[in-house]
């Protein structure tokens, strides 16, 4: 009896030092969540996203990006490192980026240009062959989550975090649930001009810094502060040029890709609802290191869900759809064309798109 109440003390006494000493890699910080309002005007559940379907992708996985190509093609980036291209639901290989390409958009002269996680900036012209663009600043390496292409040919990024790299991490997902869990302010905004090599930091601090977007009078970028659930507006224009304002806060969700839609709109994706206890510990850093040092599937991870947002420079939000049974689930961002809505997705086999028609 007595070794047996001894080899269970031992046992609590080892789990115990283990939760409150086991080296993990992160420190987290201490902030405040908002409180969650949850799904409520004028995020109000509803069921519009059950209008989409899905274009096939055979072996083609994680279809994270798209735009518009010159000729009509739908571009997408998939995290097997492939760019395919998309024309009237045909799917093909473009190119290969040899990494992880998140953010994805064309420049004045046609070319795409991609950000990926592991390498850099890269420009793939129109025949598919790719080269790289930037892939440091200085001394220091830059892994772009997401773009986008100012009218004179400049290009404006975000860097998740500069601590919790995408490939060092084992993926961009793994990544992003450790700086989020961290909540250390390592994310940033860049610009980079092509055409002299220049490049500067607009905004650091920032938390998971993911989707930008450009207004169409090229006046200010819009950034996604992932795990601020919040959308900030800068301004590169103006005489506000260089001064930021919160644009959209305390969102249900986690926003992820930012595109300039069509109309003076914006999309924005929410990957994923809210988590109740990231919230409640999210004054509690210690706690946070102790939740990190548990098995991976009791730690908070991302729902299931399907939500995409728009709305205008001001901050009005003009649509909210969503799929309460989540058929495509964790919604990255949406690519508006003339006919239709594409919804890009971190996972599965499938794009699904919306004809406007059937709204």
């Amino acid at each position: 009896m007595k070794r047996g109440l001894l080899a269970l003390g031992t046992l609590l006494t080892g789990l115990m030092l283990y939760l409150l000493l086991w080296p993990v890699p992160i420190e987290p910080v201490a902030w405040q969540a908002p409180v969650d309002r949850g799904f409520v005007d004028p995020h109000a559940p509803n069921r519009l996203l059950q209008a989409a379907t899905g274009i096939r992708l055979g072996d083609f996985e994680g279809p994270e990006d798209a735009t518009l190509g010159h000729n009509g093609s739908v571009y997408v980036t998939t995290s097997q490192g492939q760019v395919i291209r998309i024309l009237q639901r045909r799917v093909e290989a473009f190119a290969d980026t040899d990494g992880r390409p998140l953010g994805i958009e064309v420049d004045p002269d046609g070319n795409l240009v991609v950000a990926n996680a592991y390498l850099g900036l890269q420009r793939i012209d129109r025949q598919g062959n790719v080269e790289a663009l930037l892939s440091r600043i200085g001394d220091t390496p830059v892994y772009p989550n997401n773009l986008a292409i100012a009218t004179d040919g400049r290009i404006f990024f975000t860097e998740a975090s500069n601590k919790f790299g995408a490939e060092r991490f084992r993926g961009t997902y793994n990544a992003s649930l450790l700086d989020i869990m961290e909540h250390g302010g390592h994310g940033g905004v860049f610009v980079f001009d092509p055409a002299t090599g220049e490049s500067r930091q607009l905004l650091d601090d920032l938390n998971y810094a993911n989707g930008i977007a450009i207004s169409k009078d090229n006046t200010f970028i819009v950034i996604a502060e992932t795990s601020n659930y919040r959308v900030l507006k800068h301004w590169i224009l103006g005489e506000r040029a260089g001064t930021t304002e919160v644009l959209l806060e305390n969102l249900p969700g986690f926003p992820d890709n930012l595109k300039t839609g069509l109309g003076g709109r914006f999309w924005v994706g929410l990957a994923a609802p809210r988590n109740a206890l990231l919230d409640k510990l999210s004054d509690r850093p210690w706690l946070r290191k102790v939740v990190q040092r548990l098995p991976a599937f009791l730690r908070p991870q991302a729902v299931p869900s399907s939500h995409v947002v728009a709305f205008n420079g001001d901050g009005q939000i003009l649509m909210d759809m969503q799929d309460p049974d989540a058929r495509f689930p964790t919604l990255t961002g949406v690519l508006e064309t003339q006919r239709s809505l594409y919804l890009t997705s971190l996972f599965g086999h499938r794009l699904p798109v919306i004809m406007k028609n059937d709204l």
